[in-house]
């Protein structure tokens, strides 16, 4: 296996850019299913039969903190990778664990929410909304769950192998992932929440 010292680790090796690309592929898989929950919930957004709306069950607060802690989380991230690059493997693991603890903490806020929407009627057979509205949620978090997951291994392979071209690979592709959450994040806050609110 040939390393190119010239290159930032995770790509210093054609497996290594390889893998980058096609995760930039599955990228694009992803920001279609995305695209797809989001043109169906503004088809069904006003659908609401005798459920509630949008104003009437979206909470700012939560809102707010589940934004604070995963655009946090993405700065964390950041900085992971930033430590990787330097080559300071107990820096990018703490900023790894801080990242997945972010995580973890968006995701505790979401179930609290979700609780919050069935107590108040707004459940998955409530309407054509709420169907939609907590299918497009349950999906992104999904999503976040896979990757708190993710990260975990992730963690314990640099942990257990130190930083090679593998190990930094899957770092920064697991980095990529988490800002793709982070970006369908901000979109759900615009065109879901705030615009409910309204």
């Amino acid at each position: 296996m040939q390393i190119d010292k010239t290159k930032p680790l995770e790509y210093s090796t054609e497996q290594g850019r390889l893998n980058i690309l096609g995760f930039w592929i599955f990228i694009g898989a992803e920001v279609m299913l995305f695209a797809t929950l989001f043109a169906s919930y503004f088809t069904l957004v006003d659908r609401t039969g005798s459920g509630p709306s949008g104003s009437e069950i979206f909470e700012l607060t939560p809102v707010l903190i589940e934004t604070l802690l995963l655009l946090t989380s993405s700065f964390t991230i950041g900085l992971g990778v930033h430590a990787m690059r330097l080559g300071r493997t107990k820096a990018m693991l703490t900023f790894f664990i801080i990242t997945l603890v972010l995580g973890l903490a968006f995701l505790g806020v979401e179930i609290y929410e979700f609780v919050h929407y069935v107590h108040v009627g707004a459940g998955l057979q409530t309407s054509a909304f709420t169907s939609i509205l907590l299918t497009t949620l349950g999906t992104h978090g999904l999503h976040v769950t896979f990757g708190l997951f993710w990260g975990v291994m992730i963690v314990m392979q640099v942990m257990k192998r130190g930083l090679t071209p593998a190990t930094a690979n899957k770092s920064f592709i697991f980095s990529l992932y988490w800002h793709f959450l982070d970006v369908v994040w901000i979109f759900i806050f615009s065109f879901i929440y705030l615009k409910g609110m309204m």
